[in-house]
């Protein structure tokens, strides 16, 4: 590719510009975002070729632009590169939720001169990858070797603009597949949005309480391998717990009900109960590690 246009040049936009400069695949990469002073960083760290202050200009001739942005962003900046962008390019998100990017990406399309061709454009992803850093000087090439990456075609995208993003994240060295928007967000609701919400509430909880230092001095392993997560993003998860609102009350809903549960077995002293539960939870956990293991 010639050039390609990454908004949001963070932990993930920042390693998909490394990865992809790693494998020579971008004569040029541009950066855009809201702070001019990561953007600096960015090109003084050599993970971008240039400065996209001028949103026309950085734009014009783009292969593809990729959205790396908290998902709450991404109508704003639909809107706001429609106008300018060519028809040979190609559109890509790296969203953790993706059935109100597909809507984003419907509503945006009647600002373009040719909504088919927009929609045939443009592929929704998701990198299931990340750390508890965030910003450009987190960004890692190595960071999605062996990761995950989720494409979400519909019915309006074209073949040639899901083979061009799918080699774009094969180059990065991730396993690339396919579902649909629904699917996924009911997928990642389960196991990785609920998880976060969960690390979340424990910390703040426990922040909240008048002994808070006294209990965090004495955490340990435990609470740190649990709680990892909670130093993510706090705009970025904001942003991802409303737009996948309606999955993740479902798996809160079922969650509560395994804490129900797990309180009545402890009322109860039911050691039988509690063994069952732990043993059935740590043979599903094992055997999940042993398959990542072996892949």
């Amino acid at each position: 590719m010639n050039k390609i246009v990454i908004f949001g040049v963070g932990l993930i936009g920042g390693s998909v510009a490394l990865a992809l400069k790693k494998k020579n695949i971008a004569l040029k990469i541009v950066g855009v975002g809201r702070n001019a002073e990561n953007l600096q960083m960015a090109l003084a760290l050599g993970v971008i070729d240039e400065v996209g202050s001028n949103i026309p200009k950085a734009l014009a001739d783009a292969d593809l632009v990729m959205i790396a942005t908290p998902v709450a962003q991404t109508p704003m900046i639909l809107e706001t590169i429609i106008p300018h962008l060519s028809e040979k390019t190609i559109i890509t998100d790296a969203g953790s939720t993706k059935s109100d990017i597909a809507k984003y990406v419907q509503s945006a399309s009647k600002f373009a001169k040719n909504p088919e061709k927009f929609l045939s454009q443009f592929v929704g992803g998701h990198p299931v990858a990340g750390a508890e850093k965030s910003g450009v000087s987190a960004a890692n090439a190595d960071l999605f070797i062996g990761k995950n990456i989720v494409l979400t075609p519909d019915q309006h995208t074209s073949e040639n603009a899901i083979n061009v993003v799918r080699n774009l994240w094969l180059t990065t060295g991730a396993n690339v597949s396919e579902m649909s928007a629904l699917a996924h967000d009911q997928i990642f609701a389960a196991v990785s949005h609920l998880p976060h919400l969960l690390a979340f509430a424990l910390v703040n909880d426990l922040a909240k309480r008048p002994n808070a230092k006294q209990l965090f001095d004495f955490a340990a392993s435990g609470f740190r391998d649990f709680t990892r997560i909670a130093g993510s993003s706090p705009e970025m998860w904001r942003d991802i717990s409303l737009a996948n609102k309606n999955a993740l009350l479902d798996e809160l809903e079922t969650y509560q009900a395994e804490i129900s549960a797990l309180q009545q077995l402890l009322k109860n002293e039911d050691t039988r109960g509690l063994l069952s539960m732990f043993e059935h939870a740590s043979q599903a956990r094992q055997t999940w590690q042993k398959g990542r293991e072996n892949s």
